[in-house]
């Protein structure tokens, strides 16, 4: 099963500090707009989104149909049939992709730790 591109969604107080940490440690702005209050950040193919007031705790998450640079991929396993070989496997979905829809969507999951990992395709 083909996920997609990672990165780690970090819920942060202050973008803008966090920003300045995350560019001391070598990473650079891929995407998103500070004054919305979101950036994605790389450092080789290491991603991070920062996010400040979008959502309470950090996220891991997977993107499919895009690599680690955010550029489309020519061929993709889309989210509704990664969702539907999840439930066949009876994986309990916290938010769930509706499966009559095409183009963008998501859904969530938590693993045993009670970590949420969020499946967000943008195309």
């Amino acid at each position: 099963m083909k996920l997609g591109a990672f990165s780690v969604s970090l819920s942060v107080k202050d973008i803008n500090k966090s920003k300045s940490f995350y560019e001391n440690l070598g990473f650079e702005v891929l995407g998103g707009d500070i004054t919305q209050n979101w950036l994605i950040m790389k450092n080789e193919s290491s991603v991070i989104g920062l996010f400040q007031g979008m959502f309470e705790d950090n996220i891991l998450t997977f993107n499919p149909g895009w690599n680690q640079n955010a550029e489309n991929l020519d061929s993709f396993t889309d989210i509704r049939d990664i969702q539907k070989q999840l439930k066949a496997k009876g994986m309990n979905l916290t938010s769930e992709a509706d499966e009559t829809t095409e183009g963008p969507a998501s859904f969530t999951i938590k693993d045993p730790d009670g970590n949420l990992i969020l499946i967000d395709q943008h195309r």
